[in-house]
C-alpha cells in the first residue's frame, strides 16, 4: 500500500504575499503546506482521505489519475470544499465516485452541494456513489476501513485505520477506546497544529504524547500550521521515530 501526502497543512497559515512570518517566506519546500489531505493506493483502489479547497491542484501535482473514493473525517470547510473537482475524473475514467460520509456529514454536503443532489440532472455535473457509514467497519475493494471515534472539540469526527496504517486529523480529545482500536499501527499519522494550546487541535506536545502511547515504528505529525514553526528547525527536536510529514511524501505500508 503506498501513501501520498497531498497536503499537510491547515487554513490557519496558508502563505499569502502580505505574510512576513518566517514559515511563510521560508525557501524549504516542507514549509509549503496545502490544505490536509492523503491518497492511499491499495492492491485494487485509489482512496482520498478529505477532499478540500487545493483538491484540484493537490491531485494535478502528485499526478494522479485514477480515483475510485474519497473517505471524509468530517464537514468543514477545509475538508470537503473540493468536492466539486472529481469531475474530470467521471469523465476520464467513466464511473461515478464513491463518498463514504457519516450520517450528519452527509446531510452537510447535501445543503453544501445541492446541486449534486438535485433530480434535475445537469450534463456534466460530479457524479458520486454516496455511502454513508458510521463507526463500524467496512470495505472498499478487498480493503478493510475501521473507522476511529475522535473528538474535535465538541464535534464527533472520525479518523480510519487501513491494515498497519492510522490516519487522524483534528483531534483534541481520544477515547480509551479507539486508542484500543489503534494500538498495534506500523504507521501513525496525526495532527500537530502548534506549540501553544488550540481548543480542538492536538498541540504538539499532546501529539508526541499520544505518538508514545501508541508506539508505533514511524509517526508523522500532519495539519500543520505555520505557528508550530519551520519544518528543519522543529524536526530536529523530536523524538527518532517521529517526524513532520510535508506535501509530496510518500511512503510504504504493509
Amino acid at each position: 500500500m503506498k501513501i501520498t501526502f497531498l497536503g499537510t497543512g491547515t487554513s490557519q497559515g496558508i502563505p499569502v504575499i502580505t505574510c512576513n512570518c518566517v514559515v511563510c517566506q521560508s525557501a524549504d519546500y516542507r514549509d509549503k503546506r496545502l490544505r490536509v489531505s492523503v491518497l492511499i493506493e491499495t492492491e485494487d483502489k485509489t482512496i482520498v482521505i478529505d477532499s478540500g479547497p487545493d483538491f484540484r491542484y493537490q491531485m494535478l501535482r502528485a499526478g494522479v489519475s485514477d480515483l475510485d473514493a474519497i473517505l471524509f473525517t468530517h464537514e468543514h470547510k477545509d475538508h470537503v470544499a473540493g468536492l466539486d473537482d472529481i469531475r474530470p475524473f467521471n469523465y476520464l475514467l467513466k464511473k461515478n465516485i464513491d463518498i463514504y460520509a457519516t450520517e450528519r456529514v452527509e446531510h452537510a454536503l447535501r445543503k453544501e452541494f445541492s446541486y449534486i443532489f438535485s433530480e434535475v440532472r445537469y450534463p456534466g455535473l460530479p457524479q458520486i456513489d454516496l455511502h454513508t457509514i458510521t463507526d463500524q467497519p467496512f470495505h472498499i475493494g478487498a480493503t478493510e476501513i475501521i473507522p476511529l471515534n475522535i473528538m474535535h472539540y465538541k464535534l464527533p469526527i472520525l479518523g480510519f485505520r487501513i491494515k498497519d496504517f492510522s490516519y487522524i486529523t483534528d483531534a483534541k480529545t481520544i477515547s480509551d477506546e479507539t486508542l484500543e482500536k489503534v494500538k498495534g499501527t506500523r504507521i501513525l499519522v496525526v495532527n500537530a497544529l502548534q506549540k501553544e494550546q488550540h481548543i480542538s487541535h492536538f498541540t504538539l506536545d499532546e501529539a508526541i504524547d499520544f505518538a508514545q502511547k501508541i508506539g508505533a515504528e514511524e509517526t508523522y505529525f500532519t495539519h500543520i500550521s505555520h505557528n508550530l514553526g519551520l519544518h528543519a528547525v522543529v524536526e530536529k527536536d523530536l523524538p527518532a521515530n517521529i517526524k513532520l510529514a510535508y506535501d509530496g511524501l510518500r511512503i510504504l505500508s504493509e
